[in-house]
């Protein structure tokens, strides 16, 4: 199963583009039997998508296309044998204080993250869900 971790720049970020974004993948990705959870805010996409490599892979070269974001980066891409949100074909959270602030982001804090420090930061969403 393939894990993959990507930022992006929201365009035109509001609460109508994202709800239409977290409706649509939410059918897509059970469909595809893809789950994870999307980090959003007005400055960032945050997202974790897992699952079957060609699906992962299909769905990346699409969010590569949308013209919802921008400046798409991936950050992380591994093989993983448990999927971190089993149960949420996507999970979406506002939570700007529990992440990188925005001049965190603006100064490449992403992308030098490191894949646990990344990984950390949805187990924190993941936890703050469960409790």
């Amino acid at each position: 199963m393939k894990q993959l971790i990507y930022r992006s720049q929201p365009f035109g970020f509001d609460e109508a583009m994202l709800a239409g974004i977290l409706s649509q993948a939410r059918r897509n990705n059970r469909r595809d039997d893809i789950t994870g959870a999307l980090i959003c805010r007005h400055d960032l996409y945050l997202q974790l998508i897992e699952g079957p490599a060609p699906a992962i892979d299909a769905l990346f070269a699409r969010i590569l296309g949308d013209d919802r974001h921008g400046d798409v980066q991936p950050l992380l891409s591994d093989e993983v044998t448990d999927r971190m949100f089993g149960a949420w074909a996507m999970l979406d959270d506002e939570a700007p204080s529990l992440f990188w602030s925005p001049a965190d982001v603006a100064a490449g804090a992403l992308e030098a993250a490191s894949p646990v420090d990344l990984r950390a930061a949805f187990a924190r969403l993941r936890r703050r869900t469960l409790d």
